[in-house]
């Protein structure tokens, strides 16, 4: 059977199919059907309180999901979609609770992935879809990452080649009087303002919950620490063994049991990387990974983001 039908079968069915995004991969089941996506909570052993994104082929139906789009979400759907933005509105009555986590939200997104869009057309409905991982893990971006989670547990798993973007989505919250940045992505919140024509705040304490808004999230296995590059060149020039450490420079000399990766030195290629190569890292039997920190500038703002979620800074 061709892969997006057999796909579309096992959603029809109330299944769960993981199927590649332009950023990572995604675990999806009908969003239609609470007892499906109930499914993605129980594989990935998720809080049940925390809302999954709703994907759709195209924004002609976001208003079977939100019972208000305002002038503000038309504009960035214009802008951004089909793409790595995710919108969060006022949800429709309908709207299971297992969907949303019980909130009055719903997060939208459109992706841009050939193969995402193929199975969303073929489909018809929306789709939830969090990234295909065990809850607070680190995301997958290729096809392979979503088997070391789930082995043969999933119902079926859609090739669909590395992820282009490599970091999750960006979250803008619509659903009160200004727009709102609940999650930095690679769509920057100056890209948000120059189509808006307006500031985007920061999250609040009455900001719905979104997805990886946890402060420990995206995580490898292996203790990690967010550490400068002098700390980093201290450590692995000691005696402790089986260090793993990820920087944006080659290793400043050998270290006999441990594993260096060298990171890009460019935003967009880091983000792109970044999931790759914690579960490197992660594999490669180190006892601590040392994760160098990155710049301060806006762009780097989505990159530190899941870092911070990743790690523990180090103690002074």
């Amino acid at each position: 059977m061709d892969p997006i039908a057999a796909a579309v079968a096992r959603l029809n069915a109330g299944g769960l199919v993981a199927f590649p995004t332009e950023t990572v991969y995604g675990l999806g089941a009908d969003a239609t059907n609470p007892e499906a996506v109930r499914r993605i909570f129980e594989a990935k052993g998720r809080p049940a309180d925390h809302p999954v994104i709703v994907h759709l082929a195209d924004a002609s139906r976001i208003g079977e999901w939100a019972r208000i789009v305002p002038d503000a979400a038309l504009k960035l759907a214009a802008a951004f979609w089909p793409g790595p933005m995710t919108l969060v509105l006022p949800r429709q009555s309908g709207v299971a609770d297992i969907v949303t986590g019980g909130q009055d939200t719903v997060g939208i997104r459109i992706p841009s992935h050939p193969v995402a869009q193929a199975l969303l057309r073929a489909f018809g409905h929306g789709v939830a879809g969090p990234s295909a991982n065990r809850f607070g893990h680190i995301s997958p971006t290729t096809a392979e990452h979503v088997r070391a989670e789930f082995g043969e547990s999933l119902d079926l798993i859609l090739e669909g080649g590395p992820s282009e973007v490599g970091i999750e989505s960006t979250i803008v919250d619509l659903s009160g009087t200004e727009p709102v940045l609940l999650r930095p992505g690679m769509i920057s919140a100056s890209e948000l303002e120059a189509v808006l024509g307006r500031r985007v705040g920061v999250p609040g304490a009455a900001s719905p919950r979104v997805s990886g808004s946890l402060a420990s999230h995206y995580a490898p296995r292996t203790p990690a620490v967010l550490m400068n590059a002098d700390d980093i060149d201290a450590a692995w020039r000691g005696k402790e063994p089986r260090l793993g450490v990820l920087a944006r420079r080659p290793s400043p000399g050998s270290h006999e049991r441990g594993t260096w990766v060298h990171a890009p030195v460019d935003p967009a290629s880091y983000a792109h990387d970044l999931y790759a190569n914690l579960r490197k890292l992660d594999a490669a039997g180190c006892s601590r990974l040392l994760v160098e920190t990155v710049p301060g500038g806006a762009e780097w703002l989505a990159v530190r983001d899941r870092l911070s979620r990743a790690t523990t800074p180090a103690e002074p």
